[in-house]
């Protein structure tokens, strides 16, 4: 049981040893309800209808109300503890050992999470943030990726991992490292069909040492280069997408330079 409180209620977070002190109080309930039903109750019924309305009463408005976890606790553990079968065996020694069982399991996982505490938000986010960023500066000199599928799924999963405390901005800057990588992903492609390889790493390696105003300047000339290319030339759909994916990483390079040259390798 602890580690099954520990598995379930985990992922919330901040919100992780609150929400399985509910759990426990629950199932402190739920001892209660269950013994009254099995000793006091359920001896006396003979029918199934009566069976179902012993059991009901405790079921049915835990289950209308299950989404705080006082009331999950009351639908997980109650039939466990209730233990019904064709022959009952109305043991209170086993039931009491039981239901020890089930609260000092769920007690140790709120135990758990009071002496490991998740890190604090502020911590986590710049975590996710440095990673973004770190992962991003691999995109400019590393294999490119055949889409930005891979990029892409990857970052999102840390924008929905960012804390509910992170700022506005925070979450703006990782939106727009997710912004950058896409772009970067798709320029070096088109760079080598249009063999512009060379301006473009300049660019790059400027994003690589946290340099924005430089990587702007020369994300700009690589633009004019573009531009300046013969609207006849096969390719001038891609062209212009090019000189799109440049404005837009632009933008955002100039935006949030603080973000993109934190920890710059000069």
């Amino acid at each position: 049981m602890p580690r099954g409180a520990v598995i379930l209620f985990s992922p919330r977070g901040d919100q992780a040893y609150a929400t399985t002190m509910s759990f426990m109080v629950g199932t402190g309930l739920t001892v209660a309800f269950a013994a009254i039903v099995e000793f006091a109750v359920l001896p006396g019924v003979t029918t199934f209808a009566g069976f179902s309305l012993a059991i009901g009463l405790v079921l049915v408005p835990a289950g209308a109300f299950m989404a705080p976890a006082m009331f999950a606790a009351m639908t997980i553990t109650f039939v466990p503890l209730l233990a019904a079968a064709n022959q009952m065996s109305y043991d209170t020694q086993q039931f009491y050992n039981s239901a020890l069982a089930i609260v000092a399991g769920v007690g140790a996982a709120a135990l758990a999470f009071r002496l490991l505490p998740p890190l604090p938000p502020a911590l986590r986010t710049r975590r996710l943030l440095a990673l973004t960023l770190r992962d991003l500066r691999r995109l400019t000199t590393g294999p490119i990726p055949r889409t930005a599928n891979d990029w892409e799924g990857r970052t999102y999963s840390r924008l929905s991992a960012l804390p509910e405390e992170a700022e506005p901005l925070q979450r703006a800057q990782l939106l727009a490292a997710i912004s950058v990588g896409t772009e970067i992903i798709r320029l070096r492609g088109i760079a080598r069909r249009f063999d512009l390889d060379v301006e473009l790493d300049a660019a790059l390696d400027a994003v690589a040492r946290g340099d924005s105003s430089v990587a702007t300047e020369r994300l700009g000339r690589l633009d004019r280069i573009l531009a300046a290319l013969p609207s006849a030339r096969p390719g001038a759909w891609v062209r212009l997408r090019a000189r799109g994916s440049i404005l837009a990483m632009s933008e955002a390079l100039a935006q949030h330079a603080a973000y993109f040259n934190s920890g710059a390798v000069r």
